[in-house]
């Protein structure tokens, strides 16, 4: 008969706990068996006494209440590297939940049963437990005075970088879903003590719900391994990346976890001084244009608003492209589709060259249909020389991220000058060229230091695009080709024929 309770894994870190094992396993309650498949799980992490011994002797013992099995690295993994070990134990054996304890027993394994079942009811995907949500319960428990103000300001500095609001980041006693670990990269988390924060980035990444609980502070003769200077400055340093991260300043793998959403990755820029808003404004009203690399959809279906008819191609369908007149999905890569019998007077290519495998074979393509079609062509593109990109070559940093100048699926990158030059060998005639400013919302939101930052921005744009504009946005005219020049000098050498013939005509007409 198949056993209906979900599995638990306790899993305990060790390391030099010969003397506290024994009693942490004891003291975890009896009745989680009642609702929970229970089994212990100690990793010894290299310890030089007899943590593993003991550990053994739990798991031989006939009165020991749950199944134990004990683990011994032959190598120190560190703090952060055990718990990696322990995670992926409890993924591989199919575990629902698993709760970490410390073997030093500073933690009181009697709280397992209440920390576990926001999970099981389906409240929380992380359940902590924190020793800051009583009132000083902290320092009655023996916390030290530097430690307990060491804690509560680095949770406040923590929270401000986070936009979080636990009570406390730095709790070892924890109960994670195995469902949530597997979508977030904990592997690639660091190895010592702020591995703890690391993971909780990536539960708020992750879009994960936290649970906080009150547990009960002990500190007794335990050894503390933690370096107190450096690991504060880990976690503020781990804090301050991730923030980064979230404004396109940084990217890191570690942080990489946030779920996919619809229009998110390159969302509409039509609330704000953008190129969008830009070229919505530079389109006339009843204009045909084809939107190319269309994306969501945000700047065609604004200028069907302007009643303009649209047609949009992208590798798929974006949420906002069910306005448009005409859709085409191709890839771009394997060059534009045939657009026969139809004309365009603007064709837009927003943030679409930066993407490509080869842009000077899709400038090529764009100018012959562009001239074929006797359209004018508005593109935009990042600025690579942006005053940001430059300080950070000088500092040695080349930080790729999800959206930005570095977006991490950009191939080409240009500056106003190499952009220009580009478009003029394909045969596209520059005729207009303008520096757009940084998206502040997306940084700071929709608020004041969004629009003092987006003034000041602008003034320097002004005074200095290629240093200061953070996009491009031209304006081209394309030059004819060759083949329609041809095409125009027969047609020219047939009607001057025509017009020379009937004036001698005419001549011989008036001398006869």
């Amino acid at each position: 008969m198949t056993d209906a309770r979900p599995r638990l894994l306790i899993f305990i870190v060790a390391y030099f706990a010969e003397s506290t094992i024994e009693k942490v396993v004891r003291r975890i309650p009896a009745e989680l068996a009642d609702t929970y498949e229970t089994e212990v799980l100690i990793i010894d992490d290299s310890s030089k006494d007899g943590t593993f011994i003991e550990g053994v002797g739990i798991a031989n013992h006939s009165d020991t209440r749950f199944k134990v099995t004990v683990l011994h690295n032959p190598v120190n993994q560190g703090y952060g590297g055990n718990q990696k070990i322990g995670y992926h134990y409890a993924i591989e054996n199919g575990f629902d939940y698993v709760a970490l304890l410390h073997g030093d027993g500073q933690y009181a394994p009697e709280m397992l049963g209440p920390l576990t079942e926001p999970l099981r009811i389906g409240e929380a995907d992380a359940v902590f437990g924190s020793r800051m949500l009583t009132p000083r319960q902290a320092l009655k428990g023996g916390m030290p005075l530097y430690k307990y103000f060491g804690n509560r300001i680095l949770t406040v500095v923590q929270n401000l970088l986070l936009g979080t609001k636990l009570s406390e980041f730095h709790s070892g006693y924890r109960v994670y879903s195995v469902a949530a670990l597997k979508d977030i990269p904990f592997e690639r988390n660091a190895n010592v003590f702020h591995f703890d924060t690391e993971i909780i980035i990536q539960l708020v990444v992750a879009g994960k719900r936290i649970k906080e609980l009150p547990i009960p502070t002990y500190y007794g003769d335990e050894i503390c391994r933690v370096n107190g200077m450096k690991y504060a400055f880990d976690v503020v340093k781990a804090s301050a990346q991730a923030r980064m991260q979230g404004i396109n300043l940084f990217y890191d793998r570690r942080f990489d976890c946030a779920p996919p959403e619809d229009g998110k990755r390159y969302p509409s820029k039509l609330t704000f001084d953008s190129t969008h808003t830009r070229v919505v404004d530079l389109i006339p009203p009843g204009s045909r244009v084809l939107d190319i690399g269309s994306g969501m959809g945000a700047v065609g279906a604004a200028l069907k608003d302007k009643a303009c008819s649209v047609v949009g191609c992208d590798v798929e369908r974006g949420a906002m492209t069910g306005t448009f007149d005409k859709f085409f999905i191709t890839d771009l890569n394997k060059g534009l589709p045939r657009f026969a019998d139809t004309q365009f007077d603007y064709i837009l290519a927003l943030d679409v060259i930066e993407h490509l495998a080869s842009p000077e074979d899709f400038l090529d393509e764009l100018r012959e249909l562009a001239a074929r079609s006797g359209a004018q062509v508005v593109l935009t593109t990042a600025n690579i020389g942006f005053i940001a990109m430059r300080l950070s070559l000088l500092l040695g940093r080349f930080e790729y991220g999800k959206r930005g100048i570095l977006d991490l699926t950009h191939t080409r990158l240009f500056t106003f000058k190499t952009l220009k030059r580009a478009m003029q060998a394909a045969g596209l005639y520059v005729r207009h060229s303008e520096g757009v400013v940084v998206p502040m919302p997306f940084i700071f939101g929709d608020s004041v230091i969004s629009k003092i930052a987006l003034g000041i921005n602008r003034f320097l744009v002004r005074l200095r695009p290629p240093l200061f504009a953070f996009q491009i946005l031209t304006v081209a005219q394309p030059r004819p080709t060759l083949a329609s020049l041809l095409s125009a000098a027969h047609e020219a050498a047939e009607e001057k024929a025509r017009a020379d013939l009937s004036h001698v005509d005419a001549k011989l007409r008036k001398s006869a």
